[in-house]
């Protein structure tokens, strides 16, 4: 008779192969499950090389242990190449130090090397232990106890070059360091009119060079799995550079990945690039090579995310299914997914295969359909020129506007919308300042060089208000409208811009031109717009968050203080929960579930608690809007008069810094996605004999057009979120990943 896999009782986390941001995060995130869980938790320090020596290496965690380390970059635990790890005696003396402390779980971060390692590991764990046994080493019934070895992995490279999830640990704070550095050039290589070669990491992967391409607004990409179609690909290059150049261009860049290669596969170095265009164009070019400056810093707020959800749902994994097939944690489409470990790595290594075997397009196709269409809009974005006009196609004019509060990847968006319905044969209209210019007639024609440089630019250099028309207001809309003979109007906005553009609809009847199509794409650090998981701007204001608070706790850790941080988010709570789990605070407060004096009551206790167990540092996040009474003034004031002398407290109101500065990577890649979209079903509904109006977003990983006649039905009614907001969810998870013990977070 088959027995049923016992659930493991304890479990081991380790990280292996080149460091990644987040590592930290994820090895925080499965300790804290893991105790949770009741599990007894064991941290390997070093690597394989850590299994394989036992002893002090391998430590048994607490939640203390693990505190302090979510905003680290690299491995606190260490990573190192294991030579013995290699060799079944290793392996061996592995299993026998796990199995002497009671370990048959496993959890790897690393890449497919170690993944792979680990799961040789697992095949061969009955024979080493059956090797123990029959030596002496162990005796059987402790064999027996642990005659499987349940082994998750989870994913930390920077490449993002891992079947199995769209996000590998770290890749996007790599995405971070090398936009920051190339936003930085941009500014001396614009005062020169220098042309700058930038070398990035990715190995046979082009996901750092491509994404960063879009998000730097790169003038060439060079990647390993679509080389340059042309023999003298040089040519072309130069072509296309030059062109910018009498156009007004002042600076040029280039970003070469480091697998990069011709058709041929002969390589493409970047110091080749710079020779080219130093000699055969006569630039006065310069070449940058991060290299180990992009695994560097601390985690970015996405990657301190990813990490947590991915190490909770490991956790869950090993003990739902233990002494099964080995399983891969990872994300796909925004939702955490399980996959069998090494058909990942299999199509991973398929797709170095391909690119070996100059097979590109089975190449591109395998990396997904995302990589491909980010492959086709950077190639329509480093055009100098657009595309002729096609003289048989009827030539739209389509409007671009903002409404709302300005919200971090406006300007990328705009400049993908404006480029895009150029390029297609179209003429686009910029409206300033939101529907205020659009009634008082605030409207221009936008060429392809308007929107230059607009690609990392925070605000909004359209202008945006809150203003929302009455009455008379709309015949003034449609009196501009008519008069510029716009098809189709392409909002870029929060709440207000929703809501005028349902209301605009509700007008058609007395005034006809109304009823032009309207597309809105969300913008809005709160991410409170219905139709979309995310809206633009709610990743750069989480990164400030996160950066400020990190500041905070370093001033609070050696004073004994806790900090109350209220953030914005007016009726939603996203970015306090987001931030929350980002930051490890121990207590967040939204408007979703309010606030009760029991609540603080609890919450103060807590805290006095650890503070006379040793804790030098406490957390509590509120949103804005969490509770009409108990504000972070009140919050602030109790926690200090209940404090009894254990530790002071301090208010910190983040403010409108969280609406600032230049867009993060991912706001630029997702504004370019949504405004490519968005234009193209704007330009479809306009040619059509009956238009529709509609918001879009993402729903469930996916982009999708939503009527505009349901936006009253899917938010609430007396508050500014959506009815559906699934992030919620990650509510109890906050709780676990909450608990500190007696250090810092």
């Amino acid at each position: 008779m088959l027995r049923t896999p016992q659930r493991p009782t304890s479990l081991a986390v380790l990280t292996s192969g080149g460091d990644a941001a987040g590592m930290n995060a994820a090895v925080r995130a499965v300790v804290r499950a893991g105790l949770d869980a009741n599990l007894t938790v064991y941290t390997v320090f070093e690597g394989f090389q850590g299994l394989v020596d036992g002893g002090e290496r391998i430590k048994r965690a607490t939640s203390a242990a693990v505190g302090g380390i979510l905003h680290q970059g690299g491995t606190v635990l260490g990573t190192a190449r294991c030579q013995e790890f290699r060799t079944p005696e290793g392996r061996r003396r592995a299993a026998k130090n796990l199995v002497e402390i009671g370990v048959d779980a496993l959890v790897v971060i690393g890449g497919d090397g170690s993944l792979t390692g680990a799961n040789l590991f697992k095949e061969e764990w009955r024979d080493h232990l059956k090797d123990l046994v029959e030596s002496g080493e162990i005796d059987k019934e402790m064999a027996e106890a642990h005659r499987r070895l349940t082994l998750v992995g989870m994913v930390g490279s920077i490449d993002n070059d891992m079947f199995g999830t769209d996000m590998t640990i770290g890749a996007d704070t790599a995405l971070h360091r090398i936009t920051e550095a190339i936003d930085a050039i941009h500014s001396t290589a614009s005062s020169h009119q220098r042309a700058f070669v930038v070398e990035v990491m990715g190995r046979n992967c082009g996901y750092l060079a491509l994404m960063s391409g879009i998000a730097a607004g790169a003038n060439w990409v060079l990647i390993p799995e679509n080389p340059p179609e042309e023999d003298d690909w040089e040519e072309s290059m130069m072509n296309a550079l030059r062109d910018g150049r009498s156009i007004g261009r002042r600076l040029n860049i280039v970003i070469v990945a480091e697998g990069a290669q011709d058709k041929y596969g002969n390589p493409i170095t970047a110091d080749h690039v710079r020779s080219v265009l130093a000699d055969r164009l006569g630039e006065d070019t310069r070449l940058t090579s991060l290299g180990h400056v992009q695994r560097g810093g601390a985690p970015s707020a996405f990657d301190r995310y990813l990490s947590t959800v991915l190490g909770y749902a490991a956790v869950e994994q090993v003990i739902t299914s233990p002494g099964g097939e080995a399983q891969l944690i990872g994300l796909k489409e925004h939702q955490i997914i399980s996959s069998p470990l090494m058909e990942c790595v299999e199509q991973t290594r398929a797709v170095a295969d391909r690119i070996a075997e100059r097979d590109y397009e089975t190449a591109m196709e395998m990396r997904g359909g995302s990589f491909g269409d980010s492959f086709r809009m950077i190639k329509t974005m480093v055009r100098a020129k657009p595309h002729a006009p096609d003289p048989d196609q009827r030539r739209l004019r389509l409007a671009i506007m903002h409404a709302g509060a300005p919200s971090p990847g406006m300007n990328p968006a705009v400049r993908v919308a404006v480029r895009v319905g150029i390029d297609k044969g179209h003429i686009m209209f910029g409206v300033r300042n939101g529907f205020r210019g659009l009634e008082a007639g605030d409207v221009h024609e936008m060429d392809w060089m308007s929107v230059n440089g607009w690609a990392s630019r925070g605000g909004a250099e359209l202008g945006t208000s809150r203003h929302r028309p009455r009455g008379e207001h709309f015949a003034q809309i449609a009196q501009t409208l008519e008069k510029h003979q716009i098809d189709g109007l392409l909002m870029i906005g929060g709440w207000a811009g929703y809501n005028v553009a349902y209301e605009m609809s509700q007008h058609s009847d007395q005034y006809p031109i109304l009823n032009l199509p309207i597309v809105c794409l969300p913008a809005a650090i709160n991410n409170d717009i219905p139709g979309s998981e995310l809206a633009i701007g709610a990743d750069t204001a989480l990164n400030n968050i996160v950066s400020d608070v990190d500041k905070i706790k370093q001033s609070a850790v050696a004073s004994g203080r806790c900090f109350v941080v209220e953030v914005m988010g007016r009726d939603c709570g996203y970015l306090a929960l987001m931030s929350g789990l980002a930051t490890g605070a121990e207590r967040v407060y939204l408007p979703e579930e309010g606030i009760s004096l029991a609540d603080l009551e609890a919450d103060v206790s807590s805290l006095k608690v650890g503070f006379k167990l040793g804790k030098r540092l406490g957390l509590v996040i509120t949103s804005e809007h969490a509770d009409p009474v108990y504000n972070s003034g009140f919050i602030k004031q109790l926690f200090e008069r209940e404090s009894e002398g254990l530790f002071s407290v301090r208010q910190s109101i983040l403010g409108h810094i969280q609406q600032g500065g230049d867009p993060s990577p991912f706001d630029r890649i997702q504004a370019t996605r949504f405004a490519s979209k968005s234009l193209q079903y704007l330009i479809d509904q306009a040619l059509s004999d009956s238009p529709t109006s509609a918001f879009m977003g993402l729903q469930h990983g996916k982009i999708r057009f939503t009527d505009l006649s349901e936006f009253p039905n899917l938010i609430e009614a007396d508050a500014h979120r959506p009815k559906d907001q699934s992030w919620l969810s990650l509510m109890p998870l906050a709780k676990v990943m909450g608990s500190p013990g007696v250090s810092a977070l």
